[in-house]
């Protein structure tokens, strides 16, 4: 694996890689570059425990975590969602689950009682949108007072913004729905905030066009095309850090909104293969992603880097402990 620098937005990087969003205790600290807390501000929300990033408490504590980061010379970003339909109101005090449509996800939502069918959402008024855009950029401004060195917007996985691009979650007859290019508004007035809260530098953004995960459907190309390459070319004008993208680099829709977007590319493979150092190296050669983001590797071995670099064994990530609630899957697995 080649080790060089490069850079995305403010941060220059010793190497191209790049860790999925992942909380590690201070013990893992020394992977780098890396995504940190994903946050869910209040109202947005959805999984059991989520972290948070936006009370006082919560940003002193993860100024802790980013001061770890800093000390062992890592970068370290907060992913920002808002689960949207993806919740339960017993996973967030009884509030209330928005979405862009009042359409219910398929499947279950884990809760404190057990698992339970996601609610059927209230659709958001068009006059209630600024203050959830507003959200975004104060969660953006607790991450950067906490020590984050940036955030990355979570557009993805059938999450809020992802709702607001998939036309069967989005039926809304406002501003915000109806057409490809309005279906993207609301996902470009959410970066846009965020850079103005932020400055655009330390701003990415991930996506995963037409992955139809969490019952976010985008099943017809050429809507599917308009809708990204709309977000794309308003995201490009703003300069954000980095574009990542989930799923196979060499489909043609991938591809084409990879170059056509102006900023570096960071590549998440997807669920199958699992990114090895012979898959990561192979995207950068053949100029598809600029960064590769590796999930399940880098989970069980918090030293991937030097063990691809010295073509050491690999410990085998244990999926059972993937959503565990304490520390084994977590910081347990050893080091060389």
């Amino acid at each position: 694996m080649q080790n060089c620098r490069g850079g995305a937005g403010d941060h220059d990087v010793e190497h191209r890689l790049q860790a999925t969003p992942l909380s590690y205790r201070p013990r893992r600290v020394p992977v780098r570059p890396g995504n940190g807390p994903r946050d869910s501000a209040g109202e947005g929300a959805g999984y059991m425990n989520s972290p948070g990033l936006h009370t006082p408490a919560q940003i002193a504590a993860w100024r802790t975590v980013a001061d770890a980061v800093h000390q062992n010379g890592g970068r370290i970003v907060a992913q920002i969602m808002h689960a949207g339909r993806i919740s339960h109101p017993d996973n967030k005090h009884h509030a209330e689950t928005v979405a862009p449509s009042a359409i219910a996800a398929p499947g279950e939502m884990f809760t404190p009682t057990g698992p339970q069918p996601h609610p059927t959402p209230r659709a958001l008024d068009t006059d209630e949108i600024p203050s959830v855009i507003d959200e975004y950029a104060h969660a953006a401004r607790a991450a950067l007072d906490a020590g984050l060195d940036g955030i990355e917007l979570h557009a993805a996985n059938g999450y809020l913004l992802h709702q607001f691009l998939a036309p069967n979650t989005n039926q809304r007859t406002d501003p915000y729905g109806g057409t490809p290019q309005a279906r993207a508004r609301f996902v470009i007035e959410v970066a846009q905030a965020v850079c103005d809260a932020i400055r655009s530098e330390r701003v990415g953004i991930r996506i995963s066009p037409a992955i139809n995960l969490h019952g976010a459907i985008e099943d017809d190309p050429d809507d599917t095309a308009i809708t990204y390459r709309t977000l794309i070319d308003a995201l490009s004008a703003m300069g954000l850090a980095y574009l990542h993208t989930i799923g196979d680099p060499t489909t043609p829709l991938i591809e084409d909104l990879s170059r056509r977007f102006a900023g570096p590319r960071t590549v998440s493979n997807g669920w199958d293969p699992v990114t090895d150092a012979t898959i990561a190296q192979a995207l950068l050669d053949n100029d598809q992603a600029d960064l590769v983001a590796v999930g399940r590797a880098f989970i069980a071995n918090p030293d991937l880097v030097h063990r691809w670099q010295t073509q050491a064994p690999l410990n085998q990530p244990d999926m059972n402990t993937f959503y565990g609630g304490d520390h084994r899957g977590y910081t347990d697995y050893p080091t060389l």
